[in-house]
């Protein structure tokens, strides 16, 4: 049924993560911790030697990248989502490990409405740009809300991740979900960024998953 409102739970994606991915992925940080891509983004962020300062949690889910990015050495963290039940399990996490005070929350696409936020020491998205079919917007925001380091993780541009990434959007197509995973070239996006002032200086990689650390350019 196609949704009557106007805000961000129109989409498709705040429409899948819903409330029961969003306690499901909640007891796995509780139960096991951050999954393999959350991981190796901390290390990375922590290996700049620039992982202080503020946060900037673009898509951030129910907030593990920004909790273990806390616990690391950061003094603030905004989280933005579309998602109202994934950010609803953030607070109630926060609050649980007693972070609240050091998180604000905000409901939002970051890609439109990127200019309602205050830019950040490092802007971080774990698994976000491939919930996009266009990410030159969210990473260009990315860019430009970043004072010094960009993290983020994303599908590898590989057969065997295409293939899956199809046949997983085949199997939501006949369900009738609109929700869509999408993967993009990984030198498109270095390209990118590097035109707006970011250099890679690290990349850690699983079977199916980059993860690239960016730092700003000093002239």
């Amino acid at each position: 049924m196609p949704c009557s409102c106007c805000t961000t739970s129109c989409d498709p994606a705040a429409r899948y993560f819903d409330a029961a991915l969003a306690l499901k992925e909640l007891r796995s940080y509780q139960t096991s911790g951050p999954g393999p891509t959350t991981r190796a983004l901390v290390a990375g962020v922590v290996t700049t030697g620039l992982g202080a300062g503020t946060l900037l949690d673009v898509g951030s889910g129910v907030g593990v990248l920004t909790f273990e990015l806390l616990k690391a050495g950061f003094a603030s963290a905004t989280c933005v989502d579309l998602s109202v039940a994934s950010l609803e399990a953030s607070r109630t996490e926060a609050q649980r490990l007693g972070y609240s005070d050091r998180i604000s929350w905000k409901e939002l696409d970051f890609a439109t409405a990127a200019g309602s936020l205050p830019p950040a020491d490092t802007v971080v998205l774990d698994r976000v740009v491939c919930c996009y079919h266009a990410f030159d917007g969210l990473l260009r925001e990315a860019a430009a809300h970043a004072r010094q380091v960009l993290a983020l993780s994303y599908p590898r541009d590989r057969w065997y991740v295409r293939a899956t990434v199809a046949i997983e959007n085949a199997i939501r197509r006949l369900r009738g979900i609109e929700f869509r995973v999408f993967v993009h070239p990984a030198a498109t996006m270095e390209a990118l960024l590097a035109s707006s002032g970011f250099k890679r200086v690290s990349r850690r990689a699983t079977f199916a998953w980059n993860m690239d650390i960016y730092a700003r350019v000093v002239a």
